[in-house]
């Protein structure tokens, strides 16, 4: 299932670990101040960690895998993007202010990583015993693509999700914030704050894009080690890039455009990889060149609007 020895498992995961322990005790303190210059020199920090480490694996490992760790990182990070606009409204439909936003934001990204974890073993041990699923694979990516590319940008209350209701009827909870708290007591019976119900609806949002997500990394490579790795890069700093996507989220417009054609292209990749094999290196310069045209469409027309007003 991985090219990847047991001691790489054991001290990558120790490494991330250490990781979210310094985006815990320290990145949170800095961002008490709100400052998106800040939080892009953050997010800029993790990228490069990890390309860092992409250097260094590609150079242990060999350049196929490097390139594929590249592929599923850029993919990855698309994905997440685009789940961080999910986030921003959940936020907005609970009416939590910044100040308390970081919190939920790290448990919110410690849960994501632990689901990816399940699903990219669970995903490798799948594709391993049966090499139909990458059709099944593909067609989900090729479906997704699809509802990406019509999908409303209407916003919708979060707080009316079903699965936000079902919980509200087994749970007491409370309309008011107390602070960073996740649940208070009152009149000795203990209720979940607006602030737990929105992490409930991030991590339900995050198994929903994981089903998306660990699709397209198996499409770009069979390693699970590289699917794993990559994933979490992808999402570590994601708090960190919230509020600058915040700040940015009117700009980004044809990222959806964007990444439906990725999964369009890597969905029918996955449908065909018995009949045409297409190299990693040319995935990759697929994939980069839909971000960028994606991203400098968008910079360009927001620039054009701006000079019209």
């Amino acid at each position: 299932m991985s090219i990847a020895p047991i001691w790489l498992w054991i001290s990558f995961s120790i490494t991330i670990l250490f990781l979210l322990l310094i985006d815990l005790s320290l990145f949170s303190k800095v961002h008490k101040n709100n400052n998106t210059k800040i939080a892009l020199i953050e997010s800029s920090i993790w990228i490069a960690i990890a390309l860092c480490f992409n250097a260094w694996f590609a150079y242990f490992y060999g350049s196929q895998l490097g390139i594929e760790f590249l592929t599923g990182y850029l993919v990855e990070k698309s994905l997440s993007i685009d789940n961080l606009f999910i986030i921003l409204l959940i936020f907005s439909s609970f009416n939590i202010p910044s100040k308390f936003q970081h919190k939920v934001l790290f448990y919110g990204i410690l849960g994501a990583i632990v689901m990816r974890a399940l699903f990219i073993l669970l995903g490798a041990h799948l594709l391993n015993s049966f090499h139909w699923i990458l059709y099944l694979f593909g067609l989900i990516l090729v479906v997704t693509g699809f509802k990406l590319l019509f999908k409303s940008d209407n916003k919708t209350n979060q707080k009316e999700n079903l699965s936000i209701r079902l919980l509200k009827k087994m749970l007491p909870t409370t309309d008011n914030l107390h602070g960073e708290r996740f649940f208070i007591s009152e009149n000795r019976i203990k209720k979940a704050t607006p602030l737990f119900l929105a992490l409930i609806a991030i991590e339900i949002t995050d198994v929903v894009f994981a089903i998306d997500s660990i699709p397209a990394v198996f499409a770009i490579t069979n390693d699970a080690f590289v699917a794993f790795s990559s994933n979490i890069f992808a999402i570590l700093g994601l708090r960190a890039l919230y509020f600058v996507i915040a700040e940015w989220v009117q700009k980004l417009r044809y990222l959806k455009p964007g990444l439906a054609a990725i999964l369009f292209f890597i969905g029918t990749k996955m449908i065909l990889i018995d009949i045409i094999k297409i190299p990693s290196w040319f995935s990759l310069s697929v994939i980069f060149t839909i971000l960028i045209t994606a991203g400098l469409t968008s910079w360009y027309v927001a620039k054009v609007e701006k000079n019209k007003t």
